[in-house]
């Protein structure tokens, strides 16, 4: 199940016993009671029907007692996510829950790949949020279901043990790629930059991505990860004070490249996902700025259901991507 329901029926889905993943505000989630469920707040949701709904009084439920043999649920403080890789099963994926802001959400962001075994135990999910409306006045957080309590710094996180004859495929839908320009290297691993070197010459970023006319934020920057193309977005670009922040860190010895321009955002993005296969999708996420910048309230943009989030987990933290999980 990857559906949007009343607080009512997961509810009574979590007194049944039911292993779950729910996505819906904090007034929803504050609601159901103790069981085996992780939750976040968001109040965006992609449904098969409908687009983006917004603002939606239910909560969209994955059961993830469909998903594996064993589910086992697990909080994590901030110094403490390294026991996320440790502790998931061999062979199974940790669906996993981060609050936007806090000091897990960078930590993950720098660290997700420091572990041995972070890309043989896949840790997927994504980041909690609130309704952009309420910025400013409202913070993010994750729910340990166990016990109902609310998190505001830490991760809440569903390991699942996939049956033997059975593997977790990860997947990215992009809509970026690198363009055929000025290769953009960092000095330092972090959120904000002031300065880069642009082929080699250290210039202003800010003032950089004024000259290229990028300042609206809309087109990321795409890393050359061993050939994987990795967004990096913008948070904001203040040429008057020279400096960028980002959604998701910037790290050393990245070649690092403007994305092409896509010139119908909407339109691209239903593209791509028309040519996708969901068949098999056990969970996905999309990130609030393709909801955003490819205006996608109530429009039809697929088959595939989930949270509109505030950063996606694919093994790292990724930025402007969906992120799918089937098994296979």
């Amino acid at each position: 199940m990857n559906e949007l329901i009343s607080v009512a029926a997961a509810a009574e889905l979590i007194r049944r016993g039911t292993a779950l993943s729910i996505a819906g505000t904090a007034g929803a989630l504050r609601a159901l009671p103790a069981g085996p469920w992780i939750g976040g707040t968001i109040p965006y949701f992609m449904v098969s029907g409908g687009g983006v709904v917004v603002g939606d009084d239910r909560v969209f439920v994955t059961d993830l007692s469909k998903v594996g043999a064993e589910v086992r649920i697990a909080c994590y403080g901030p110094d403490e996510l390294a026991r996320l890789t440790a502790e998931a099963f061999d062979n199974g994926f940790s669906l996993t829950i981060i609050p936007a802001g806090g000091q897990a959400h960078g930590r993950f962001a720098r660290e997700a790949t420091d572990s041995a075994d972070a890309f043989l135990k896949p840790t997927v999910g994504w980041i909690s949020g609130i309704h952009l409306d309420d910025m400013g006045r409202a913070c993010a957080l994750v729910f340990d279901g166990r016990s109902g309590r609310e998190v505001e710094d830490g991760a809440v996180v569903a390991h699942i043990r996939l049956p033997d004859e059975q593997l977790a495929s990860v997947e990215i839908v992009n809509i970026f790629e690198q363009d055929d320009g000025d290769v953009l290297r960092f000095d330092q691993v972090g959120f904000e930059a002031t300065e880069c070197t642009v082929n080699g010459e250290r210039v202003n970023l800010a003032k950089y991505l004024q000259t290229r006319g990028a300042t609206d934020g809309r087109l990321p920057l795409v890393g050359d990860y061993a050939g994987a193309g990795i967004n990096v977005s913008f948070q904001s670009i203040d040429v008057d004070k020279g400096q960028v922040a980002f959604y998701a860190p910037v790290f050393t010895g990245i070649d690092y490249r403007l994305a092409r321009p896509v010139g119908d955002y909407t339109a691209e993005f239903r593209r791509r996902l028309a040519e996708y296969d969901a068949t098999g999708a056990v969970f996905s996420c999309n990130c609030i700025l393709n909801f955003l910048f490819g205006e996608l309230e109530g429009k039809a943009i697929g088959g595939v259901e989930g949270p509109v989030t505030f950063g996606e987990i694919a093994y790292q933290l990724l930025n402007q991507t969906m992120v799918v999980v089937r098994v296979q």
